[in-house]
């Protein structure tokens, strides 16, 4: 049995705890949620039976877990992936964005390869990472990454000094760059945006580009590349995390999956 640790119990935290009995990988277990302290009395109704509650990190690691799922946030995943690594567990790490910072990037990279520990970085709400990594052995030429979200995924981010948000009537380009400073500028938004530059050819040059769109309301990210053997094209549409505008609601669905396959007797890679 394969014991999990889960750190968040926001809207993807909260998905995997409420999911975990009915759709949960075979062999794999909930071993341990870690919350605020504010958190703990729901959470305790929450959680299936068996698992810990628990509001440190030394406290989910006590319970000795294979898997640690980060899904708190970037100054969550900043205070505990050093921790969690130097345990030599596998980090699988949501907000990739923290990634962008090559300090950071350099440090859990080397720590990992010292204790045995490992980053994965679960799909979540995009797709054609597997041909983005085939493309990135094939002379890969270019990355794109298109994000186009609802108003309301936009708010609490830089565009609200930049635009007037809620006079938008038309699709409008509100960042256009490479994907390094579009995780620094747009840290919720743009994880998968670090994502893809891990991917493929890096962080200074992925393009990025990021769309308030009003008609909308659900997410869209197009995902194009190009190499020189073959050409990439994914298109994804999802609806909205109802608890986080800025998330999919599909990126819990994609932990349970990465789970499975982690342990599946055929696997996909």
């Amino acid at each position: 049995m394969r014991r999990v640790g889960l750190v968040g119990l926001g809207s993807i935290g909260g998905f995997l705890v409420a999911n975990w009995v009915e759709r949960s990988a075979p062999g794999v277990a909930l071993a341990g949620v870690c919350v605020r302290p504010r958190q703990v009395d729901e959470a305790k109704q929450l959680v299936p039976e068996g698992t810990v509650v628990c509001t440190d990190i030394a406290g989910l690691l006590a319970l000795n877990p294979e898997i640690v799922i980060e899904a708190a946030g970037r100054e969550t995943a900043c205070a505990y992936s050093e921790i969690i690594l130097s345990a030599g567990k596998e980090l699988y790490l949501l907000s990739v964005g923290i990634l962008a910072d090559q300090e950071v990037r350099s440090r859990l990279t080397a720590l990992a390869a010292k204790t045995g520990g490992n980053i994965s970085i679960p799909a979540g709400a995009l797709a054609g990472f597997d041909g983005l990594l085939a493309l990135a052995k094939d002379g890969i030429r270019s990355v794109k990454y298109v994000s186009a979200k609802p108003i309301a995924a936009w708010q609490g981010t830089p565009a609200e000094a930049a635009f007037c948000l809620n006079s938008i009537e038309v699709p409008t380009i509100i960042f256009n760059g490479s994907a390094g400073e579009a995780a620094r500028l747009y840290p919720k938004n743009a994880n998968l945006a670090a994502a893809v530059a891990l991917a493929g050819i890096g962080f200074e040059r992925t393009e990025i580009e990021l769309i308030a769109d009003p008609s909308l309301n659900e997410n869209v990210a197009l995902l194009e590349a190009e190499g020189t053997l073959s050409r990439l094209s994914v298109r994804i549409q999802g609806i909205a995390s109802a608890q986080n505008p800025k998330t999919s609601a599909i990126v819990g669905s994609s932990i349970l999956s990465a789970l499975q396959n982690s342990s599946a007797a055929i696997r996909f890679i």
